[in-house]
């Protein structure tokens, strides 16, 4: 059909102004040239047909205008080609045909997969292009220069897929300079993941000085340097700026915020640091602002204007702090609000509440606090994330209901309290609530309109009590649910877990309810297709045999239950089995010796009873733990080629016998090798001391290897742990282990080692730990020189040694971490451990035997906080230096046994974290400091004894609880708790210097005073004692009244009094008991303290206070001196 003339010169006009439309309004005869061309093209293509949706349907018998993918202009010529996601393959060599079709106006090959081929130099025959789509094609190498001869170009996307490793797009020669400047026209440049690699000064000027209608800079991933240059200014028509995932390692300029035209402002993970100019969020037109991933980079947020344009604000992953201003309620476009891991505090506005446009919304791993405001009016939002912050308060159902649209409720890791809602069990919408470690408390109650869509349900780490209810398992939607570490009581039939068809991860563990199993309540095929059990600490007694039939089952966690007998063999046979945690059980044995069929990645089944042979090993096991055990055989000799992907190995804490199989150390990837606290003998093989290459740990302690250690540590040796405390071996400490510079833990201890102090380890800088107890050390303590040796040392025992000389002061001044300030120390508070794997909660504990009150006592998680100096029983001399008070935050120091002489330094009352302190069996003399006793309030052990001290002793606070041992075998020391009083003027009668005999130049005479007062005391007492030795009946009378008013007396502050009667004791009220004896040799001094016979609590008058009533019951114990008890409390922190 024709269109009519007079049509066809209205349409003229219109056809001009609107090329694009020319499309629909054609002859419907393409041109035979263009048609040819484009066959000849498809058959030059390499597509995957069932995949294609335009070029498997160019019919050669129809119009090639109407082909999909192919635009005409009105005389039938081709001026579009979208040939994207086609999935053409190879490349376009053999498409010249492509080339001719001189028309093209806009060409797109994007989302195709040209196998890294080059973009072909035809295609700048192509000078009619305004379009070219080249991006994600799959193509790779330079970008050819013919591209600049495109000068009529408006849009060139030519982004790439890039990955590490991958071939990609670059631009080298020519550069980015010489490709864009002959495009006077361009609007939008895409260059996204071509390598272009120029510093900030060349790529800035390249585009401010050819492309000046530029709108659109999409340059992400290209590897372009900073900083950024204010040439950019002359972009003045600049929209849209994406530059993430760059090295510009810069500040922002402040000239950003004069793009008034800018709409989306694209700069996450670029290396960006400094403060962010607040003026740049008050851009007007702005609607996309995203600095995500730039942890360098600050700021804060200003006011923001009413009515704001902003719809994404991403700020995540940086170093934003400050509360969030009430003006933020001002932002009523915004749909996507993501503050996560930044450093914002303060509550969280109320004004929130206005962001009615609100969808996303994630403020997790903050410092936010205060109650969480309501965002009922946010009616289309799908996920709320305010995990990991201080939030409190309860969260009511008011906040929740009239969110119709919430899939995603996640408030783990806050403080808040009270009951949790029933309502959000029943929401029609939420597919995943994660309320974990918080403080909910209550019980869970049941709850009706059970929802059908929620999956994920996490309430594990609160305060929940209670049964759990029988309606939690109608939420049939159910995939994943967690109630561990609650107080939630009562018992669990495992059973019902079958009516949670779709569930495949169920976490009860560490509650207070028993879980019950019944192997013939359910058949196995109810139960549904579980890949995640874990079961801790639930008083299992019985193993649940539905598993065998588990054949999705990934992670089984049975650990610290009363589960015992065999371990069944069926076990191993799970085919997706990667962790078995049974450790903590009763097991017994194995029903079967072989797991080498097993698919097991992490095995752990410590602290059992099971006996007999090691089993073969699973194949594949990265994590392997059988410490704890009764294992009584011999190591196979062949060991070490079931290790093959081991990272961890644990045999400590068996009976294991015989040497260590030299065939371990084909365990290429070990990493941790534990083989303490057995009965290895043998020597160590060498071949073990060359894996330090690879090995972090290698703890052989408690054993009986004796022999030299091989001086063969690599250079590169990655050791950190050392352990071979208490063995046999002999000679020095090897010198190849300087090479260990990475060494945290050297325990050497208990063995037969002469060497002198190992000061060729200085260069291990991290070293934590030194232990040199009960070896043969010698000459000199610590190290010569200026340069610091072991800025973390924390913990030294070179204790039961032969070491010489005077503390070496200045070697420890160079200990940093005894020096550090409190808050210092806690800031950096951690354990010492090794992470085994890099993913998942795989760690090995340091342990570390410290002796503390006289006891060893093994501190199995090492505190970065705890710090211990144990120099005992060395031939030391010399005093103690007054620096020592700078190891501020020493809870141990032990320096008794030595020949220390001098006075004890007042500067030790600053270590205010001293909990052990011991100088016993050296030469101290002088007084004890009373700063010792005022500022060492954490003091629980104290040891001074056998000294040279002298003076009273501070019995107050923490000195108030220490019992006489503390001090014996000082002869000056006087006062509580010794039996020795001090004079009036402190000094003890025994110390007290004795006036000089006066000399006898006076003639001898009479003091007529003297003798005239005692005088008359004498006849005094005379005239009152003679009748009552002489007259029976008065004596009688004197004894029973004084007899009455001691009873009344004694009785009336709770002592009971036995009188005599005709100077005889009664007989019937014999309770004597032996310890009275211990007193008799008491100080006749102390004539103040009464030493009648009483009872304690066992004695009272009857009503008329006439009668002595005693309990039969209680016992009577002679008059004790007083004495304190020493603090028990351990000093481990």
């Amino acid at each position: 059909m024709r269109i009519p003339f007079f049509l066809s010169i209205f349409l003229i006009p219109i056809c001009s102004i609107l090329p694009g439309f020319s499309i629909f309004l054609v002859s419907g005869q393409c041109l035979n040239d263009q048609k040819d061309l484009l066959l000849k093209l498809n058959n030059s293509l390499k597509f995957d047909i069932a995949s294609s949706t335009k070029l498997r349907h160019w019919n050669p018998s129809s119009d090639c205008c109407g082909w999909q993918g192919v635009s005409c202009s009105s005389e039938g010529r081709v001026t579009g080609l979208d040939l994207s996601d086609e999935s053409i393959s190879g490349g376009l060599d053999n498409s010249r045909s492509l080339f001719s079709l001189q028309y093209l106006q806009n060409l797109s090959l994007a989302y195709n997969k040209f196998n890294y081929s080059l973009i072909p130099s035809g295609l700048g025959k192509l000078t009619n292009l305004r379009r070219l789509n080249l991006s994600k094609a799959g193509f790779a190498g330079q970008i050819p220069i013919e591209i600049s001869r495109l000068r009529r170009l408006v849009i060139l996307d030519l982004s790439a897929l890039s990955f590490p490793g991958d071939s990609t797009l670059k631009l080298e020669n020519p550069k980015l300079k010489m490709l864009v400047q002959n495009f006077t026209e361009l609007t939008e440049l895409h260059l996204d993941g071509v390598n272009i690699s120029e510093q900030g000064n060349e790529w800035c000027e390249a585009l401010s000085s050819s492309v000046s209608n530029l709108t659109v800079l999409s340059m992400s991933n290209c590897n372009l340097l900073g900083p950024l240059n204010p040439s950019l200014l002359k972009l003045q028509s600049l929209s849209s700026i994406r530059l993430d995932n760059n090295n510009l390692s810069a500040t922002i300029p402040d000239f950003f915020a004069n793009f008034t035209n800018l709409t989306s402002l694209r700069l996450s993970s670029s290396g960006l640091f400094h403060t962010f100019p607040e003026k740049i969020f008050q851009v007007p037109a702005l609607e996309v602002l995203d600095l995500s991933n730039n942890v360098r980079l600050g700021g804060s947020l200003p006011d923001f204007p009413q009515n704001g344009h902003l719809r994404t604000l991403v700020l995540s992953h940086t170093n934003f702090s400050g509360t969030l201003p009430h003006s933020i309620g001002n932002l009523s476009m915004l749909s996507r609000m993501d503050f996560s891991s930044c450093n914002f505090s303060g509550s969280i506005p109320t004004t929130m509440a206005n962001l009615t446009q609100l969808l996303y919304l994630d403020m997790s791993l903050n410092n936010f606090s205060g109650p969480i405001p309501s965002f009922s009016k946010a009616k289309n939002l799908t996920q709320i994330n305010l995990s990991h912050n201080d939030l409190t308060g309860q969260i009511t159902s008011t906040h929740w209901q009239e969110l119709k649209n919430l899939v995603n409720l996640d408030l783990r890791n806050n403080s808040l309290n009270g009951k949790v809602p029933a309502s959000l069990f029943s929401h029609l919408s939420l597919q995943i609530l994660l309320l974990s470690n918080n403080q909910f408390a209550g019980q869970l109650n049941l709850f009706s309109n059970i929802s059908n869509v929620l999956h994920t349900l996490d309430l594990s780490s609160n305060n929940l009590r209670g049964t759990i209810p029988v309606s939690v398992f109608d939420l049939q939607g159910l995939k994943t649910l967690s109630l561990s570490s609650n107080n939630l009581n009562g018992s669990v039939q495992l059973n019902m877990i079958h009516q949670l068809t779709n569930l495949s991860s169920l976490d009860l563990s560490y509650n207070s309810f028993s879980i019950e199993y019944d192997r013939t309540g359910s058949p196995a095929p109810s139960f549904p297709n579980i890949t995640t059990l874990k079961l801790a600490s639930s008083k299992l007694k019985i193993f649940p045999d539905f598993l065998r039939n588990q054949s999705k089952l990934t992670f089984l966690d049975l650990s610290d239950n009363e589960i015992g007998g065999e371990i069944p063999n069926w076990i191993w046979k799970l085919p997706s089995l990667l962790l078995l945690n049974l450790s903590f059980n009763n097991f017994v044995s194995l029903e079967r010796y072989s797991l080498n069929v097993s698919s097991l990645s992490v095995l752990d089944i410590r602290s059992n009873r099971l006996r007999g042979q090691l089993p073969d090993l699973p194949p594949f096991a990265t994590y392997l733990d059988f410490s704890k055990n009764n294992f009584n055989s011999m190591i196979p000799s062949d060991i070490g080629d079931f290790l093959s992907y081991a990272y961890f190995f644990s045999l400590s804490s068996n009976k294991f016998k015989r040497s260590i199989p030299a065939s371990i150390c084909n365990a290429t990837y070990l990493q941790v090798l534990d083989l303490s606290n057995n009965s290895f003998s043998g020597m160590i093989p060498e071949c073990l001391v060359r894996m330090s290459k690879t090995l972090r740990v290698l703890n052989l302690g408690r054993n009986n290897l004796h022999g030299k250690i091989s001086d063969t540590f690599p250079d590169n040796c990655v050791l950190q742990t050392l352990d071979l405390n208490g063995n046999q071996l002999v000679g020095q400490v090897p010198r190849s282990l300087e090479n260990c510079t990475r060494l945290e833990v050297f325990n050497i201890g208990n063995n037969h080692i002469e060497d002198i102090f190992p000061c060729h380890l200085k260069n291990a800088s991290v070293l934590r730990v030194l232990v040199l107890h009960s070896n043969k050390f010698n000459r000199s303590l610590g190290c010569l020189g200026r340069n610091a040796t072991w800025p973390m040392l924390q913990i030294l025992d070179v204790a039961s040694n032969n070491f010489t000389g005077k503390l070496p002061i200045k070697c420890f001044r160079t200990w940093k971490a005894m020096w550090k300030s409190e808050d210092e120390a806690e800031s950096e508070l951690n354990h010492l451990r090794f992470k085994v794997l890099g993913f998942g909660n795989f760690y090995y504990q340091d342990a570390v035997t410290v002796t503390v009150k006289g006891l060893s006592m093994e501190l199995v998680k090492i505190l970065t906080l705890f710090t211990s100096i144990d120099v005992s029983c060395n031939n030391l001399e010399g005093p103690i230096p007054e620096a020592f008070g700078g190891l501020s935050t020493l809870y141990v120091l032990n320096l008794s046994h030595n020949a220390l002489s001098g006075q004890i330094p007042k500067s030790l009352a600053n270590l205010a974290q001293l909990e052990s302190l011991d100088l016993s069996s050296n030469k101290l003399t002088g007084e004890i400091p009373m700063q010792l006793a005022e500022n060492l309030i954490f003091l629980s052990a104290l040891n001074l004894s056998f000294n040279q001290l002298m003076g009273p002793i501070p019995f107050i606070k923490q000195f108030g609880t220490f019992s006489e041992s503390s001090y014996l075998g000082n002869e000056g020391l006087c006062g509580f708790p010794l039996k020795k009083n001090c004079s009036a003027g402190g000094t003890p009668p025994s110390a007290a210097p004795k006036s000089p005999e006066p000399r006898s130049y006076m003639p001898i005479g009479f003091d007529w005073q003297f003798i005239l007062t005692g005088l008359g005391f004498g006849v005094g007492a005379a005239l009152f004692v003679a009748p009552l030795m002489f007259w029976e009946k008065g004596r009688r009378w004197y004894n029973e009244s004084t007899d009455k008013i001691i009873l009344l007396t004694l009785t009336m502050i709770g002592l009971s009094y036995t009188g005599s009667k005709d100077g005889k004791l009664e007989a019937d009220e014999d309770i004597e008991d032996d310890s009275i004896e211990d007193y008799d040799d008491e100080d006749e001094t102390e004539d103040e303290e009464f030493r009648g016979r009483y009872c304690v609590f066992c004695s009272k008058l009857d009503i008329s206070r006439k009668r002595v009533i005693h309990d039969p019951k209680c016992i009577c114990r002679s008059s004790p001196l007083i004495s304190s008890s020493s603090s028990t409390s351990s000093s481990s922190p």
